[in-house]
């Protein structure tokens, strides 16, 4: 054995200590003044801006930024000199996420050995249950801590996450981009993708004629995915869904209904053909239980930054197999920690069919390229496909000089 390996074994034999909990805040472009000011909602009274019983209050509209991509990003330090990166789905009020790290689960979770994944999340996890927390900013911030510890264990023991998940089923995983026209799917196709997403909040009768389009713009070359985010009743949901039907190419009908109509999705999932497709607001398993015991859907998408991070994705992907049903990573504002460790998730795990991709694979700028800039070398997209990082861990490193032209804090 060599002088090296002598002393890593003398390293591994000691606890992997929590010296340091940091969180970090991100903005691009650099948000001018408080943070507050990158809040926008509709107003008050809002309605639908349809005809007839569709034109009511607007209940599906979330909160945005003003041209912002903000996120809370966990750098966790140990005794032995290995640094973690996570990454809670923050992209409004970062500073709440920070908030709950340093001034909540960073006394929990200083001095523990980081090898102890598990107990750690169940120890987060407990921290506030009794008090009825769940989802939201809490589970956001857990899954930070969840991702850094993953990247931090696979340093120390020198592999990619994905094996200590239990190895890789592919090198690849397939990725969908956004189209909004006609013109917007038929390029993605050209350049490679075979599935591409839309958005869609209107009745069958009010301008479903453009998902017509894209769909005809596609033909067999593809699938359509369509993103309603909670906009229908159940009775409408099966209209519009009944119309998807009759294209013949629409991969999935995502976020049909509002989140908490999880018996309404059983209905919809039994009345079409067309997959339905739930879970990127959910924020954990138990969640998911009860929309697989209803059989309220027929592909999930969780999302790693949402749902308690690597530790508890995993669980909820194993459930959803269990079930039968596919997965899906739903990636939506994330940056480097978010996109690799759902990556890492994806090709470890039988059943994960696609994953969110927007623009990364050509984009230069912060938010578009998920961060890619902010890398020392970038994760791997190319058009329709996506290559797990190789190196240990997450397989990431940040170039500092330009994480901070974007550190908020």
């Amino acid at each position: 054995m060599g002088a090296q390996q002598v002393e890593r074994s003398k390293l591994g034999a000691k606890p992997l200590k929590i010296t340091k909990v940091e969180p970090v805040i991100t903005s691009s472009p650099m948000v001018d003044g408080p943070l507050s000011e990158a809040v926008q909602m509709p107003p008050l009274g809002t309605m639908t801006d349809q005809v007839g019983l569709r034109n009511r209050l607007n209940h599906n509209f979330p909160s945005r930024s003003k041209g912002h991509s903000l996120t809370t990003l966990v750098k966790i330090t140990t005794d032995q000199g290995i640094i973690g990166w996570g990454e809670a789905h923050a992209p409004l009020a970062p500073a709440v996420h920070a908030k709950v790290v340093t001034d909540l689960f960073a006394p929990i979770i200083l001095g523990e050995d980081a090898r102890n994944i598990g107990p750690i999340w169940e120890k987060l996890y407990s921290s506030q249950r009794m008090r009825g927390y769940s989802t939201g900013f809490y589970t956001d911030s857990i899954a930070a801590i969840d991702i850094a510890l993953w990247d931090i264990l696979g340093k120390f023991v020198g592999v990619p996450v994905y094996q200590l998940l239990g190895g890789k089923y592919r090198d690849k995983i397939p990725t969908y981009q956004g189209a909004g026209t006609p013109e917007d799917a038929r390029q993605a196709i050209e350049e490679g993708f075979t599935a591409v997403k839309m958005g869609f909040n209107k009745s069958a009768s009010q301008g479903f004629d453009v998902v017509a389009r894209v769909s005809e713009a596609i033909g067999g070359k593809g699938q359509l995915m369509i993103d309603s985010l909670g906009a229908f009743k159940l009775h409408e949901a099966i209209s519009v869904g009944r119309k998807l039907d009759e294209l013949g190419n629409i991969g999935w009908f995502q976020d049909a209904l509002m989140r908490e109509d999880t018996s309404g999705y059983s209905k919809l999932a039994e009345a079409l053909d067309t997959a339905v497709c739930v879970g990127e607001t959910y924020a954990n398993r138990f969640q998911f239980r009860e929309l697989f015991l209803k059989k309220g859907a027929d592909i999930i998408n969780p999302d790693v930054g949402r749902a308690g991070g690597i530790t508890e994705c995993k669980r909820i992907a194993d459930m959803a197999d269990t079930f039968g049903l596919l997965w899906s990573p739903h990636v939506s504002s994330g940056m480097p920690p978010y996109v690799a460790a759902s990556l890492h998730l994806a090709v470890a795990t039988p059943n994960a069919v696609i994953m969110e991709a927007g623009n990364i694979y050509n984009a230069t700028e912060v938010g578009p390229s998920r961060g890619n800039v902010l890398l020392k070398e970038p994760l791997k997209f190319e058009p329709g496909f996506a290559t797990v990082p190789e190196k240990p861990g997450l397989g990431i490193e940040f170039d500092e000089r330009e994480l901070k032209k974007v550190t908020v804090n």
